[in-house]
């Protein structure tokens, strides 16, 4: 989803994440909760905040992240057959399918989608050829990995488990802001919808030593409600390694154009507000641009970046309507307008950024 890029270089100044704990989440006061998630997702906040003590996290994590790099290294004519060109890349496996800024094919990462709740949610011809990015059928290794199924789609439902949490309690806040507005509209547009999305990155090693060589993921801000993300594992010679480049991870660039290093603790879970509920939420959360920037330098040579995400979506005919209080001209997300529809809107923002259409 590359924007044009900041004209700022990439900045050395490390920002503290607002952290909430699980307990928080699923027992805090209102008051507490609020004033976190307004200083991470409101006007002014970073659009990101973390989660830690989760149930399981560390264990699920250790175990995915790892064959991020297995998948990545499996014999060409395997991962050829994994590859879904009718769902335009947006399931099974995807390299050198979305563009980088200059144009040319991004082999830097490898990816691999599928959606974490359910292999196959419909049989409908008519919505298999509308919205195949949403609605084709999951592709496994079944022979060559076995093992990645369960451990993608355990890791995926925990991720989706923790953001519904999170977005019941954005929900209040709008309904708080904007009068008549329901409270749980934020949480039913994702809870109930079977269209969430995981993919499982691998960013291969780099030999660059400047920053522009090293830099793996173009600028862009996510489509999604929430995408749910873990921290990074970088891998050398098939062992954990500790990032050797403390200039390489997640750069955000802030409501006021300054670019930071945002830091995510191992065992956190790291949210990012996106689009949809920004839309949904009349602006009054706010998505923000972010890249992530590659290792660079000798000691980093070798070194890969494994990590996993989780796409937390509306459904495709989910109306990206706006509360009822709010004001149009405030909702600030290009190619939204009213009574599109998400797959509709999504379809716009993949064009934008992608060599052909993909989900990033």
């Amino acid at each position: 989803m590359p924007e044009s890029p900041p004209t700022s270089t990439f900045s050395s100044k490390t920002c503290d994440i607002t952290c909430i704990s699980y307990e928080e989440l699923t027992s805090g006061t209102a008051h507490q909760l609020c004033t976190k998630l307004q200083q991470g997702f409101g006007t002014g906040g970073l659009g990101i905040v973390t989660i830690s003590d989760v149930p399981g996290l560390s264990q699920l994590r250790a175990r995915l992240l790892p064959m991020a790099a297995q998948l990545a290294s499996l014999p060409e004519a395997v991962l050829t057959g994994l590859e879904d060109p009718d769902s335009n890349h947006n399931f099974g496996w995807a390299r050198g399918k979305e563009a980088l800024e200059d144009g040319r094919p991004d082999l830097n990462k490898g990816s691999f989608y599928a959606n974490p709740t359910v292999d196959r949610h419909t049989e409908d011809k008519h919505l298999l050829s509308m919205y195949p990015g949403f609605c084709r059928p999951n592709i496994w290794p079944a022979n060559d990995l076995p093992e990645l199924r369960e451990a993608f789609r355990e890791l995926g439902l925990l991720i989706i488990h923790v953001g519904c949490l999170l977005a019941d309690h954005c929900g209040r806040m709008v309904a708080e802001h904007f009068p008549g507005t329901s409270a749980d509209r934020l949480h039913n547009s994702i809870a109930s919808s079977p269209c969430s999305k995981g993919r499982l990155l691998h960013y291969y090693p780099s030999h660059a030593t400047s920053v522009a060589e090293a830099s793996w993921c173009g600028w862009h801000t996510d489509v999604s409600s929430l995408t749910g993300l873990t921290s990074a594992m970088y891998l050398q010679n098939g062992q954990e390694v500790q990032n050797s480049d403390p200039a390489a991870g997640l750069y955000i660039r802030s409501s006021s154009g300054e670019v930071v290093k945002a830091c995510i603790p191992h065992d956190h879970l790291a949210f990012q507000m996106g689009e949809a509920m920004q839309v949904h939420s009349g602006g009054f959360f706010k998505a923000t641009p972010h890249c992530v920037r590659g290792a660079g330098g000798k000691e980093s040579s070798g070194m890969s970046r494994n990590t996993f995400a989780v796409f937390i979506q509306p459904r495709w005919d989910e109306q990206m309507d706006i509360p009822p209080a709010a004001i149009s001209a405030n909702i600030n997300v290009a190619h939204w307008t009213p009574n599109v529809t998400f797959g509709e809107f999504s379809e716009h923002k993949f064009q934008q950024y992608s060599q052909i259409s993909v989900r990033g």
